[in-house]
């Protein structure tokens, strides 16, 4: 199924495609290891400092520096890339509220990495002169309608307590790897591949830190 007639609609039980592929989730970028939501907007994202930590605790590598040449995006593909800063800042937004409630360090750094994400991603589409849907929406507002559903949705449902956060976290990193991996599917781009490889290998080492909290 082509990616611009997807939606990742998060459930309790997971994900279930449907519909319209713009609506999966997103990220905004509030936490205060890092800068805001327009930090380093159309800059260089190597230059981004991430977290201190590693995959053990929810840090993970920095997202490759863009320095591959710009390829041919699709239509579709345009729309996958939209979709993936709404994912990005709707990722951090969770984190942060997250952290604020809960005792556990891997809110925080997963949060801290998510803007460095969210950061990359914006330099794609100031690349390729697409709107970004993240530009001044404040921490939990989103552009979508789908989007704006799904972050209320894991809010309430992380709501009732520290393993339940986890697991909606658990949620949102498994949509966002199955977002990229569709996402990379026909792409033929360089700098977008490079950039959707690292955030890939980043949700990865997400839901393993997710994973082995819950497993405490």
């Amino acid at each position: 199924m082509k990616t611009r007639t997807r939606i990742a609609v998060i459930t309790a039980a997971g994900i279930v495609a449907a519909g319209a592929f713009a609506t999966t989730f997103a990220l905004a970028n509030d936490s205060p290891a890092m800068h805001g939501p327009g930090a380093g907007r159309g800059s260089d994202p190597g230059a981004v400092t991430m977290p201190r930590g590693g995959p053990r605790d929810g840090g993970c590598l920095a997202v490759p520096a863009i320095v591959d040449p710009s390829g041919t995006l699709t239509e579709a593909q345009r729309t996958a890339l939209a979709a993936n800063a709404e994912e990005e800042k709707l990722a951090h937004d969770l984190y942060t509220e997250f952290a604020n409630r809960y005792d556990l360090r891997v809110f925080d750094r997963i949060a801290a990495s998510e803007t460095a994400h969210l950061q990359a991603v914006r330099t794609l589409l100031s690349r390729y002169g697409i709107a970004d849907p993240t530009a001044d929406q404040a921490p939990g507002h989103f552009a979508t309608p789908a989007v704006q559903a799904t972050y209320d949705r894991l809010l309430a449902e992380g709501s009732a307590g520290q393993d339940a956060a986890l697991e909606a976290g658990r949620t949102v990193e498994t949509a966002d790897i199955a977002l990229l991996r569709e996402s990379l599917d026909d792409l033929t781009a360089p700098d977008v591949q490079r950039v959707y490889d690292g955030l890939l290998t980043a949700s990865q080492h997400h839901l393993a830190a997710f994973d082995r909290h819950l497993s405490r």
